[in-house]
């Protein structure tokens, strides 16, 4: 149906014509749209003729869009949310990992989809470095033991002893190392949305982190986000650009196990709080 009000006067013309002929009168969107062939309008109003053909077109372009939007959208059905709903419940922070070397190829894919999370401005400022040097891991895990046997001093009495027997990291078995950092002075997407809360640019990164620990756990793949080491010093064993920031160091691989429990939930570190206790209303 054509609705534009730019025809009225054409309209109004028309349609005393039709009453003068005797030619019923459809409802008005039918006539500029459909009833009234192009030689009579051009006979009755050349103007009638020539808007009511302009918005026809418009009007089959703007349908004709979005029919082919709405072909390409997904249903996203009630058996789809359950599935989602298992993997998010079912995604953990891994790190007990098997051996087995994952394909590099799976990885890049895997950050494609990252890279498809929202950013602020999409401003995309995640930067990603796979680590593969020996030398590099060896001096980022030293970091990581020196810096976890700091954070142990921290404790006292069984807290101490039951930070001790953690597992908090699986750099040593992860056959992917990752890290993950933010670039602040891009000039992708020109500042928008910056101005007020610039910390939007580290929280973009951190938002495909999350879409890239839920396409990992999807292909079977464990993640462990390991945040006991010094950023500035991973940044200089890594030799990035002194303007990006570390925002993650991942390990990816394939897990040992599988559990729906977090693993400091399951070695009685910290229980899971209900997330009613998170909510406020004002």
């Amino acid at each position: 149906m054509v609705r534009t009000a730019g025809l009225e006067p054409a309209w109004a013309i028309a349609r005393e014509i039709l009453s003068l002929l005797c030619i019923p009168i459809p409802p008005r969107p039918l006539i500029c749209g459909n009833y009234v062939s192009a030689s009579f309008g051009a006979r009755v109003s050349p103007r009638l003729a020539q808007g009511g053909t302009i918005a026809a077109m418009t009007h089959a372009a703007t349908k004709k869009a979005a029919t082919d939007t709405d072909a390409q959208a997904p249903v996203f059905d009630g058996a789809f949310r359950a599935r989602l709903e298992d993997l998010i419940k079912w995604r953990r922070d891994v790190r007990r990992f098997i051996t087995r070397e994952v394909d590099d190829a799976l990885v890049d894919e895997l950050l494609g989809l990252a890279a498809l999370a929202p950013s602020v401005g999409n401003s995309q400022p995640w930067r990603f470095v796979k680590v593969r040097d020996e030398d590099r891991r060896q001096r980022i895990i030293e970091n990581f033991e020196a810096c976890n046997a700091d954070a142990l001093a921290d404790y006292n009495g069984e807290k101490a002893k039951l930070y001790a027997t953690l597992k908090l990291s699986g750099m040593r078995d992860a056959p992917v190392h990752l890290a993950v950092f933010c670039d602040a002075t891009t000039l992708v997407g020109y500042g928008v949305g910056q101005k007020t809360m610039p910390e939007t640019l580290p929280y973009s990164v951190v938002g495909a982190l999350g879409t890239l620990w839920l396409a990992a756990r999807a292909h079977g793949i464990g993640m462990g986000w390991v945040s006991i080491i010094n950023p500035e010093v991973v940044s200089g064993i890594l030799d990035v650009p002194g303007d990006w920031s570390l925002i993650a160091y991942l390990c990816l691989g394939y897990p040992e196990e599988e559990h729906i429990d977090p693993e400091l939930q399951r070695f009685g570190w910290q229980d899971r709080i209900d997330v009613s206790d998170f909510v406020l209303e004002r």
